[in-house]
């Protein structure tokens, strides 16, 4: 997933919900969908931000010792300026890239 390339919102946006259930018919399985897509972005995102910081980290055994790190800041500061999962989800959802099937059908 290329972070930098999405168009997500990062305020919260009014959405039409006859726009929004039209490829299931159904509100609540939209939602649905996108909430379990919004929940494997977020683990994503934790994976990749916690692989980034663990490259900067410097391990100390005092505790009394507190190191400023530069490069983890500026990562933290890039990750909190994404768009948030639900965001994120919402807008592959209204561009039609999440797959999903009915398993009752």
């Amino acid at each position: 997933m290329d972070l930098k390339k999405t168009n997500a919102p990062v305020n919260t946006v009014t959405y039409n919900k006859t726009q929004i259930e039209e490829a299931t018919g159904n509100i609540y399985e939209a939602i649905t969908i996108m909430a379990k897509r919004a929940n494997q972005i977020n683990s994503e995102i934790k994976k990749e931000l916690t692989d980034k910081l663990e490259e900067f980290a410097t391990y100390n055994d005092s505790l009394e010792e507190i190191f400023e790190n530069k490069e983890q800041i500026e990562v933290s500061k890039f990750y909190e300026k994404l768009p948030k999962p639900h965001a994120l989800a919402v807008q592959e959802w209204m561009d039609e890239k999440i797959y999903y099937r009915d398993t009752t059908k």
